[in-house]
């Protein structure tokens, strides 16, 4: 009973750290997640703190909310128009990392190339949370931001699987059973079936789940399914000797695109709202763990071999995104030039690395040494390229932020707010849920609100004649996703089939991405 309770004082103790720098973060120009690391190295000092997790723990624990969440929140339309070069940086990029680096590492620092392999694997993941964060505050080209965020998501699985293997061959080179045994097309089609059948159990599940969420209108109950979903297909994954990580990613994305469209409005905001916390919680123990976790005088001490680190990973990400996309621009979706630079200086390490990092068995070798160069590299991504992003989007011309498209659309959104608003209360008044009293003085509000709004977007458009194309895209994005709630409801009530739907709302999504062809 001691132990439970000293290990729950010790998870408030970090909650309340984690809501002080949240805090105090938001007057200061620096990464939130930089400032927890800090914080934790700086409790290290403090003679007598140890903190120690295992493997198992810190994989189940903190990555099914992290790809979870991702997953859930991804287009698969705009996915799906850049799928090419997001799967080339995502699968061989992820090899051809893991391959660089570690022949870079053990060349310079003191480490076997199995070893080496070992930390390019889990550091080959990139994490560009901070960055995407940018693009959306900065207005850069949303395909833009879906490449990045896109090659992200997928890579996680991929580096995961290839960690796995790597961490195989290593601890089975160190205990003598020698890289002899090596097969490299076993090692092909072991990856391919730890790989497929970790999305095909994922996919199935997520499918399974969306069937029962369509049949219920309860967010409590629906928050609680999403939950088993995302941890149980990492669960039920692992025990069938596939991929967790990319069940988890098939259930998300499966899931993310069908589930919403039989919610209520207040079971998705509910539903959002309860993953974004449980991803902001368990990126911010990751970071803040690692902290904890690493010895701030060993550090120091390997200041070399953290260059040498940072040396591999900006070199292999130079090959990876100029080579790759050389590749693809021949046949394919192209990547503009200056997408590829924001892409190789954007290509940041995080949570994952961090994560894959903590879970090193105790007895691998050369475990602390890997575990502070991850550190390190992750420290520098986001203390120099996290912080010079911005300044390259502006050099790129990828900055299109405008103060009167901003204004425009603040407008807009006020309007299509106060109509909403108008709906609801006609719906109400109609089924005699509101008194005429009631409903005589809401209504008359929400008219002169409503006037006065509409009034209000047409002076901004006469004064800048400019904006007339926005209006016009405004009014037909609005048209489409009517279109397709609309077309949600009929294969929810069985008026149409789920083939007939996913072809017209494909439709419907192509129009959609050519409103915006960035």
């Amino acid at each position: 009973m001691e132990q439970f309770l000293n290990t729950e004082t010790l998870f408030i103790e970090l909650l309340i750290l984690i809501s002080i720098v949240a805090i105090v973060i938001r007057r200061l120009r620096i990464p939130y997640t930089v400032a927890l690391v800090l914080v934790g190295l700086l409790f290290t000092l403090q003679p007598g703190l140890r903190l120690e997790l295992t493997p198992e723990l810190i994989l189940a624990l903190f990555l099914p909310p992290l790809v979870f969440e991702s997953a859930f929140h991804v287009d698969l339309a705009r996915l799906r128009e850049y799928l090419i070069p997001i799967l080339a940086l995502a699968v061989p990029g992820v090899l051809i990392t893991t391959v660089v680096v570690g022949f870079i590492v053990s060349t310079g620092a003191i480490v076997s190339l199995p070893v080496a392999l070992v930390f390019g694997a889990l550091i080959s993941a990139t994490d560009p949370v901070a960055v995407v964060a940018l693009f959306r505050t900065l207005g850069a080209p949303k395909s833009l931001a879906t490449l990045v965020e896109g090659e992200s998501l997928l890579n996680d699985g991929t580096a995961i699987v290839v960690f796995n293997s790597a961490l195989t061959i290593a601890v089975a080179g160190t205990a003598g059973q020698g890289g002899a045994d090596f097969n490299a097309l076993k090692a092909v089609l072991d990856f391919l079936r730890v790989s497929g059948g970790g999305v095909l159990i994922g996919v199935v599940l997520g499918w399974l789940v969306y069937n029962v969420l369509r049949r219920v209108d309860d967010y409590l109950i629906e928050t609680t399914l999403t939950t088993v979903l995302a941890f149980g297909a990492y669960l039920v994954a692992e025990r069938l000797h596939f991929s967790g990580v990319l069940a988890v990613l098939g259930a998300g994305i499966v899931n993310g695109n069908l589930g919403p469209r039989g919610m209520s409005p207040t079971t998705r905001i509910v539903l959002f709202s309860f993953w974004e916390y449980l991803a902001f919680l368990a990126n911010s123990l990751v970071f803040l763990l690692i902290g904890l976790d690493v010895n701030l005088s060993q550090l120091l001490a390997n200041v070399g071999s953290i260059t040498i680190a940072v040396f591999a990973i900006i070199a292999s990400r130079a090959i990876v995104v100029y080579g790759l996309n050389f590749l693809v621009n021949l046949r394919g979706k192209r990547v503009p030039l200056a997408w590829q630079h924001v892409q190789f200086w954007g290509g940041l390490r995080g949570a994952v690395s961090l994560a894959l990092a903590l879970s090193l068995p105790v007895t691998f070798a050369q475990r602390d040494l890997l575990r502070v160069m991850a550190f390190g590299v992750v420290l520098f991504t986001l203390l120099v390229q996290g912080t010079t992003i911005q300044w390259l989007l502006k050099r790129l011309g990828l900055m299109h932020q405008d103060d009167d498209q901003l204004e425009y659309e603040r407008r807009h959104g006020r309007l299509m707010a106060a109509e909403a608003a108008k709906d609801q209360l006609q719906q109400l008044h109609s089924r005699s849920a509101v008194s005429q009293p009631v409903w005589t003085k809401f209504s008359a509000q929400l008219d002169a609100e409503a006037q006065s709004l509409l009034e209000s977007q047409r002076q901004l458009l006469a004064e800048r004649p400019a904006l007339a194309s926005a209006e016009l895209e405004a009014v037909e994005r609005e048209i489409l996703r009517t279109q397709r709630a609309r077309l949600g409801d009929l294969v929810r009530d069985g008026v149409i089939s789920d083939s007939v739907f996913q072809e017209l709302v494909a439709d419907i999504d192509d129009r959609l991405i050519a409103l915006d062809p960035d």
